[in-house]
């Protein structure tokens, strides 16, 4: 190497390292960077869902930021004048010729779409997965429950996303969904009507609705979202990763990998793995071609549509609420219409995203434990909670399926009138069930756990004994699955308390009440005496074994 080149490359190194001192001292990024590096992230597989919705959504900002550069959301009409030969010359809004125009003339368009469409399906697949994890492991408990509201808040904001996102197209399938909107604005009470004008800008489907849906879904919806993600990262780098029981693992001290070298490498190639899933799904399985339904128009409706899967259970409700009386009400009240038919769907879904919202404060006032907790439960040692998360489950599930009602009575020729109802009762009877098994399974497998930290494994040698008792050998558990499986609480039901007046109060007894049904059925876990107990018989009968002649029988 020339002293030339050794001389360029110290002053190229010197205008690096000045450029980096200058931002440095003002911005401080090298503190912030040591102090993130040096965070410990925990290495269960369980944790991954979080980082899918996060790359789901990295990749959803760029190819929307392509799909931008080209879509026209302008509701003028226009004759289509592109390459897809069977429209030609038909009318239709300008943002539908433009969205044909990126699928067939724009280079790299239609796999952009796709792209999009699919990584958002991904976000919302892995962002519920991650909430899912969250609620079953009870990670939502102080310090973190803002962080579960913030969760709830994406999960909103997705389906926000989604909904403003597949309308834009201007089809006919968006219009039939942006109609059932409509309707339901419609239907509340005295301000739905001036909130479809407002919303719609006018009478539907008014002049300016894509554009106003194009305002959201790129600056308004994506801010908050983003906003959120901000917001949860910085509240896992403050109050930590929850992690599993083991050996060594306590309140605040987390294992795992720190964020660089390691993590950040991990995480590297996770991004592209992300990406190559979404990318092979756009390339191979054709979503929401819009050239199959045509241009928006109000007259004819199709059958055989369907919503992406997150937004199902909306119009899966609808499809179950009874047409007839008395389920059909509509009577005038301080000047507006009540229609029952509508809003009747919209409570429960109300009472369920309710109910997710202030499940950390529920169950902290029912259990009265105020205790940081920073290390997961299995879920089946929080029967109840498990109990009610797979009924939540059911039920979300019965709905997404209503929306297909009309497939399934058409493909399995079935009556629509016959699915509807079995449906209907699936809708109440399936969590009840799924409820009660599911909390029966879970003492089931506290009980095989006790078992086996008691008994140890069963080996499948049986011997004789010297005075012709036979036994099987059982091998005792190593000492970390033993901590994982001892180590969790089994709380009694907490009987209602008197206040400082010596009075019981109605929501203490309802209190009360809600914490015998969470813990009246319950497994204790192995105590200290217990487990010795459980050793020295195990070692007697092991030196009874080793001691005399047996004969082991196969």
């Amino acid at each position: 190497m020339s002293h030339t080149t050794v001389e360029t490359d110290y002053q190229a190194k010197t205008s690096t390292g000045r450029i980096a001192n200058f931002v440095d001292s003002r911005v401080g990024l090298s503190g912030i960077i040591k102090e993130f590096g040096r965070k410990i992230f925990p290495d269960h597989w369980t944790f991954m869902f979080g980082e899918v919705a996060l790359y789901s959504l990295v990749i959803l900002i760029l190819s929307g930021t392509f799909l931008t550069l080209w879509f026209n959301p302008s509701m003028a009409p226009v004759a289509y004048d592109g390459s897809y030969v069977p429209m030609k010359g038909t009318e239709m809004s300008v943002a539908y010729a433009s969205t044909l125009h990126i699928s067939f003339d724009v280079r790299g368009g239609l796999l952009l779409r796709q792209i999009h469409h699919w990584a958002a399906l991904m976000f919302m697949l892995a962002l519920t997965i991650h909430m899912l994890r969250v609620f079953f492991t009870g990670a939502f408990r102080r310090p973190r429950e803002l962080n579960w509201v913030v969760g709830c808040v994406l999960f909103i904001l997705g389906i926000a996303a989604g909904f403003t996102g597949y309308s834009l197209p201007d089809d006919v399938l968006s219009g039939n969904g942006l109609r059932i909107v409509d309707g339901i604005m419609k239907a509340l009470p005295l301000v739905g009507t001036y909130l479809s004008l407002f919303f719609f800008g006018g009478e539907f489907p008014g002049e300016q609705l894509i554009g106003r849906l194009y305002s959201m879904h790129i600056m308004i919806v994506p801010a908050l979202i983003l906003l959120c993600v901000a917001i949860h990262l910085f509240m896992v780098v403050v109050h930590k990763h929850t992690q599993y029981p083991g050996p060594g693992r306590t309140e605040g001290n987390v294992v795992g990998f720190p964020v660089g070298p390691v993590y950040a490498a991990k995480a590297g190639g996770f991004f592209f793995i992300v990406f190559g899933i979404i990318a092979f799904l756009a390339s191979t399985f054709t979503i929401n071609a819009i050239w199959n339904y045509g241009p928006y128009d109000p007259s004819p409706v199709q059958a055989g549509t369907q919503p992406d899967w997150y937004v199902g259970f909306g119009d899966g409700a609808l499809r179950l609420m009874p047409g007839a009386w008395p389920w059909h009400w509509e009577f005038n009240v301080l000047g507006g219409t009540w229609v029952f038919s509508v809003l009747g769907p919209l409570i429960p879904a109300g009472l369920i995203i309710m109910a997710m919202f202030i499940w950390p404060w529920l169950e902290r006032w029912v259990t009265k434990d105020n205790r940081e907790h920073h290390i997961l439960d299995r879920p089946r040692n929080a029967p109840y909670r498990t109990g009610v998360g797979v009924a939540g489950i059911i039920a979300y599930g019965t709905l997404m399926v209503a929306a297909s009602s009309d497939l399934i009575a058409t493909h399995f020729h079935l009556s629509l009138n016959d699915v509807a109802y079995w449906l209907r009762a699936s809708l109440i009877l399936g969590p009840l069930v799924g409820f009660f098994v599911t909390q029966r399974v879970c003492l089931a497998l506290q009980r095989k756990d006790r078992e086996l930290v008691l008994h140890g494994i069963e080996s499948g040698q049986v011997v004789q004994l010297p005075h012709g008792e036979f036994i099987e050998v059982h091998k005792p558990l190593d000492e970390y699955r033993r901590y994982k499986l001892v180590n969790f609480e089994s709380p009694a039901p907490l009987a209602a308390q008197p206040n400082k007046k010596g009075k019981i109060s109605f929501a203490e007894k309802t209190r009360a009440g809600l914490s015998k049904i969470w813990f009246q059925d319950r497994v204790v876990s192995v105590t200290p005496a217990e487990l010795e107990a459980a050793h020295q018989a195990h070692d007697e009968n092991h030196g009874s074994v080793a001691a005399s002649d047996t004969k082991e029988i196969h």
